[in-house]
């Protein structure tokens, strides 16, 4: 999935979160429950992450959760692809800033179990 040439990715975040991200004009928060000051950067995958993340991150959440859809080239702050997984050396994407509003091209509300 791509726009504008980019590959777009991914975050997943609680409605009320993204609401306020929202009203305030940036979001901060780099995972559940974590922030972006805690920790350095906004975590993210690529589509084809996007089960492994949800299995392996979100499967113990038992309500709605919200799935970000990002494009790179509308990002305000740097997206720098890193490797997340030691073991198998496969990059994810972070964004190492707050994530402007306007570069979420698309929102998905997520019921539990977490699927697409």
């Amino acid at each position: 999935m791509s726009v504008g040439g980019d590959e777009l990715v991914f975050h997943v975040t609680r409605p009320a979160t993204w609401e306020q991200a929202v009203a305030d004009g940036a979001f901060t928060e780099s995972t559940l429950d974590r922030s972006l000051e805690e920790e350095g950067f906004i975590h993210c995958c690529d589509a084809v992450q996007l089960d492994f993340v949800l299995n392996a991150f979100y499967a113990g959440v038992d309500e709605d959760l919200l799935l970000l859809t990002i494009d790179p080239e509308l990002l305000e702050s740097r997206l720098v692809r890193e490797v997340g997984v030691p073991e198998t050396g496969e990059t994810f994407p972070h964004v190492y800033g707050p994530i402007n509003p306007s570069a979420v091209v698309e929102t998905q509300l997520l019921h539990p179990p977490h699927t697409r």
